[in-house]
């Protein structure tokens, strides 16, 4: 009996590790805060929760900086920045 729950209980603990291990956002530096404010300035918006995606995709090698729902105008946008803080997307929420 103690193995039938052993089981089920070792595959959702490896499960949950493995999700971790693919979620690699973290909160961005205050020098790339700095940066990526003055981004999001020039991409005529203001605000948003900024965080860094290091899921190193084809695409971003390097990783991308997400800006969710940054205000431009009267609209709520994300925005995506390539690690040298170009604007790589702009979509309306």
């Amino acid at each position: 009996m103690r193995s039938i729950v052993t089981v089920p209980a070792a595959l959702f603990l490896s499960a949950g590790l493995a999700l971790s291990a693919l979620a690699k956002d973290r909160p961005v530096t205050e020098q790339e805060r700095a940066k990526l404010v003055e981004a999001v300035k020039a991409a005529g918006c203001t605000g948003g929760e900024m965080e860094f995606d290091d899921d190193k995709a084809t695409a971003h090698p390097a990783g991308k900086f997400d800006v969710d729902d940054a205000m431009c105008g009267n609209q709520k946008h994300d925005l995506v920045f390539d690690t040298d803080f170009k604007m790589l997307s702009k979509k309306a929420d």
